[in-house]
């Protein structure tokens, strides 16, 4: 990690492994969310913009690419995070700048992601080994092998709170198994995605391997998701839009891995460590501003707890300090833009008049006092209600409602009351409870005292309304590959059976 590099400043879209303009001369403002600025125009690619480059990703796929082993893949990857490594605090700054999250935190990301370069360098490694895997058969006549193909082109579109993370969630694992892809990031945080490009050119990665078009989801998005010649979709983001792109998809039944909202409980029996208990509650909740598909922002504790721990929990979220992501003592910066300001305030304001309490909220003395910037102080309200939107619905924010209960089952029936399934959490010191409840919690990931922590090495998903398929682990490669059966007849004998 080297303090002093400077990243270039780019502004049009990485395809075939050059820098070009779009084609209809297209540009948006790049917007800082704590000083609402124009940081840097960018071009916003259209449909005529995603055809050159999912060309040149199936010229790509079907050219040196696609006779590539699983150890060439890896030097690539390797050499990718390297560069990650080297720009990790440049990159850091730059993703703060683009999307709101604090520093330390948009740099913890930057971790991850030469992380998950360097994991599924190793998966693309083993990928080797299990080429013409036998397969033992029941008739000695016929021997049995399995092969792992590339899907082929893949159209891998990523939303605006994790930039770089999640499109190195979709773009290493699909490198790994020798796909191609061309990457769609949000139009409102698009800078650290072009960064990728450019790492991808500065370490030879060969032209048309990995293209990056950004642009708005009608002009650029859905004609990934449509183009003939993508054979895999990889979104994540809202419900309505993965919704579309499920039903584009399926007019040429294409493959497609969908990760969606998420409305997580965490569940809270009992606390040996308050303090510890409600850091992680915050964690939950309030991480990346609380724009996070798993935040477990349903909060149920047990009725006898509940008075000692909101009010602990209450002191501890009013010390947050929300203000410029940049300066390293605020806890909490800006949410990504006005319109996901104005849609956070206006829920919570729908639970107070529906007649749920502030509790808390953080840093209340400077509530209001921004001359700039899209903040929204981080709030706890209590007197929730389950026919509440609060409850219900995904918000996107720092936004935490708590109930109370008083049985294991009702705990539970609470819990899995959503149309989502992404996440939970379990707090108790009783550890055949926290097995127990694990088990009946109907949700993709659950965490046992603790919440929001993610490894690489783990399936990242979620059922119901949270989408399809899993990414990260080996599921993650997986998803970027086609099993391809081998069957040979070895006997040395007519078949008969019609001679």
């Amino acid at each position: 990690m080297t303090d002093d590099i400077e990243l270039p400043t780019l502004t049009e879209l990485f395809i075939d492994g050059q820098w070009v303009a779009p084609v209809l001369g297209k540009y948006l403002d790049v917007i800082n969310p704590a000083t609402e600025e124009v940081v840097q125009r960018v071009a916003s690619g259209t449909s005529e913009d995603i055809d050159l480059a999912v060309r040149a990703a199936k010229r790509a796929f079907e050219g040196a690419w696609g006779a590539t082993t699983g150890a060439d893949r890896a030097a690539y990857l390797r050499a990718m995070a390297a560069e990650v490594n080297k720009k990790q605090k440049a990159m850091g700054r730059l993703e703060t700048i683009d999307c709101g999250k604090p520093l330390a935190e948009a740099v913890w990301d930057m971790e991850d992601v030469a992380g998950c370069f360097e994991y599924y360098a190793g998966l693309a490694e083993k990928l080797d080994a299990r080429q013409h895997e036998p397969v033992e058969l029941p008739h000695a006549d016929f021997t049995g092998e399995l092969v792992h193909e590339p899907a082929g082109v893949v159209g891998a579109i990523v939303p605006w709170n994790y930039p770089a993370l999640m499109a190195l969630w979709k773009v290493a694992p699909a490198l790994a198994a020798g796909c191609t892809v061309v990457l769609k990031p949000s139009e409102l945080t698009p800078l650290s995605a072009l960064q990728l490009g450019q790492i991808a050119a500065d370490v030879g990665l060969p032209a048309g391997v990995l293209n990056v078009v950004n642009g708005l989801g009608p002009e650029a998005g859905a004609p990934l998701v449509a183009h003939p010649d993508v054979a895999k979709v990889a979104f994540t983001g809202s419900v309505p839009t993965g919704r579309a792109i499920a039903k584009a998809a399926a007019e040429d039944i294409k493959s497609v891995s969908l990760e969606l909202g998420g409305k997580s409980p965490a569940i809270v029996f009992d606390s040996a460590d308050l303090d510890r208990t409600c850091e992680w509650i915050m964690f939950g909740c309030f991480w990346t501003n609380g724009q996070i598909c798993s935040a477990t922002s349903r909060l149920l504790v047990h009725e006898d707890l509940a008075p000692s721990l909101v009010a602990r929990l209450s002191e501890m979220t009013e010390r947050l300090v929300v203000g410029d992501p940049l300066d390293p003592t605020s806890n909490v910066g800006p949410l990504v833009s006005r319109g996901q300001q104005q849609k956070v305030l206006a829920y919570v304001t729908s639970a107070l008049d529906a007649g749920a309490t502030l509790a808390a909220r953080a840093s209340p003395a400077t509530h209001g006092a921004h001359e700039r910037g899209f903040f929204v102080h981080p709030v706890v309200l209590t007197g929730v209600r389950p026919d509440m939107r609060v409850w219900r619905e995904e918000i996107f924010g720092p936004v935490l409602s708590v109930m109370t209960f008083a049985t294991e089952d009702e705990a539970v029936a609470l819990a899995n009351d959503s149309e989502f399934g992404l996440a939970a959490a379990v707090f108790t010191a009783d550890r055949e409870r926290l097995r127990r409840v694990t088990r009946r919690l109907r949700a993709g990931i659950v965490w046992n005292n603790c919440s929001q922590p993610c490894f690489v090495q783990l399936p990242w998903g979620g059922l119901k309304k949270s989408g399809t398929g899993r990414e990260l682990g080996p599921y993650g490669l997986n998803a970027y590959l086609e099993p391809k059966q081998i069957t040979t007849y070895i006997a040395d004998k007519n078949f008969g059976w019609y001679i």
